[in-house]
């Protein structure tokens, strides 16, 4: 069996998950309340005031999901650790138990022929750290170097590749200003800290992995989203301008030695953000410090930004008259060739060397038949569309060595709770009972040829 559109003999094939969104077990054998705990019982921040307290029940069914994995012929599996499972007290004493499951899970992968890839953060901070000031205190930093300590020394020896930080914008913007994830803060000068802490982190804890693990494979994951202007009025180009500097190059930049762009602080003065052109929780030193080398840049992708002025005429018009079936349930428009474009972009502009997309895919609600058949051509329609983008962009010698579909399974979506999709597989909330969709038998053969069938 071959590919009319092969991929690389040594790409990276996976599935991706987060421990909060699937583990469940939050009270469990040690565990602490992470942030999401607490954010899930303040009422009105998650649909139906649902939560994560069972999920997918992953830490009780973590076998039965390797064994899913690997009859799916899955090459490499992106998941993450629960900061509050392996440090309850945030920093301190560790939890035996909780690294154990980890432990239990690495060595289980690797028996299956599938490659670990370690998230160390997707987002449950213990809640003793928020209450000691959470991610907009500079006293995070150093806790999170002993966490990837703890973490690299007893998984190290048999996981290389490791990521710090998932999706720094997503910690800082909806955690620290929209309120819209935990821990539900809506502080500008707050959210503008916690983008520096997380970054200064993710600096801080690269060193610290590599010690531990002889040639690990480090890097950190962005959720970027490429930005076009909703005309060609210069009012538009500058809305374009804003979205792309603090969706985007707040990160980038920094991260690939050029420092938190002008433009975009002059962007946080005129927001009420900052108080000046000045960033005084900035220390000297912490530039270089975020600007470590790293092995690969992660970049999750969903969909693209179309930007308008509301000094526009006539704004504020749809700006994208696609009919409702080209979006995906989360209201996301369906545009594949935004991905090859950002991968182009962000290879031509930062030079960051390798790339692997760490996330990708699209919720629909498609449930069984009364075969038990989920037919979910939506999203393997998704799927196939943007792994003809990445098949595009490393025509163009983008060096995009893996993708990693989002998700294996139906979970938690966060402030959505349980109403959004993600999965490749099914999950039957009632009986947790799992269920390969069409998507993932689609996925298992492009896996197993290397490439797109035209």
């Amino acid at each position: 069996m071959s590919a009319s559109r092969p991929f690389p003999s040594d790409f990276t094939w996976g599935v991706a998950t987060s421990c909060y969104q699937i583990e469940g077990a939050a009270f469990e054998d040690g565990r602490s309340a992470s942030i999401w705990d607490t954010f899930c019982r303040t009422p009105g921040k998650v649909v139906g005031a649902e939560n994560g307290d069972v999920a997918c029940d992953h830490y009780h069914r973590w076998r039965e999901d390797i064994a899913l994995m690997a009859s799916l012929g899955v090459k490499a599996y992106r998941f993450s650790v629960a900061w509050p499972r392996v440090l309850p007290g945030g920093t301190g004493a560790v939890n035996q138990k909780g690294l154990d499951f980890y432990d239990a899970l690495v060595d289980a992968l690797l028996e299956a022929g599938i490659t670990p890839w370690v998230t160390l953060y997707h987002w449950d901070l213990p809640q003793v750290l928020q209450d000691r000031g959470g991610w907009p205190s500079r006293d995070i930093v150093p806790a999170f170097a002993d966490y990837a300590a703890v973490l690299a020394r007893r998984l190290g020896d048999r996981a290389t590749h490791w990521i710090t930080q998932n999706e720094p914008w997503c910690i800082a913007h909806l955690g620290h200003l929209s309120g819209e994830h935990a821990p539900g803060i809506q502080d500008g000068g707050q959210m503008l800290r916690a983008a520096h802490h997380v970054l200064l982190a993710h600096g801080r804890a690269v060193p610290v992995i590599r010690a531990e693990v002889p040639g690990a494979q480090v890097g950190i994951t962005l959720n970027l989203t490429p930005a076009y202007p909703g005309s060609a009025s210069l009012w538009d180009q500058d809305a374009a301008r804003r979205f792309d500097g603090m969706f985007n190059r707040w990160y980038l930049d920094p991260l690939y030695g050029r420092g938190y762009p002008s433009d975009v602080v002059a962007d946080h003065v005129e927001d009420g953000h900052l108080a000046e052109h000045s960033l005084p929780f900035v220390e000297p030193g912490d530039l270089e410090e975020i600007a470590v080398p790293t092995d690969f840049l992660g970049i999750n992708m969903y969909s693209r930004a179309v930007c308008r002025s509301p000094r526009t005429p006539n704004w504020p018009e749809t700006l994208v008259a696609d009919p409702p079936e080209a979006r995906t349930e989360m209201g996301w428009e369906v545009k594949p060739h935004a991905l090859d474009d950002l991968l182009v972009a962000v290879h031509q502009r930062y030079r960051p060397g390798p790339l692997v997309i760490t996330e990708n895919g699209a919720s629909y609600d498609t449930g069984p038949d009364e075969h038990g058949v989920i037919d979910d051509q939506k999203r393997l329609a998704y799927f196939q569309g943007h792994l003809a983008a990445c098949h595009r962009a490393i025509a163009q010698d983008v060096p995009l060595t893996g993708y990693f579909a989002w998700s294996l399974m139906d979970n938690f979506e966060w402030a959505h709770g349980y109403r959004q999709r993600f999965g490749l597989v099914y999950v039957d909330y009632e009986t947790l009972a799992r269920t390969p969709k069409a998507s993932a038998r689609w996925y298992a053969e492009v896996m197993a040829r290397g490439g797109l069938d035209d």
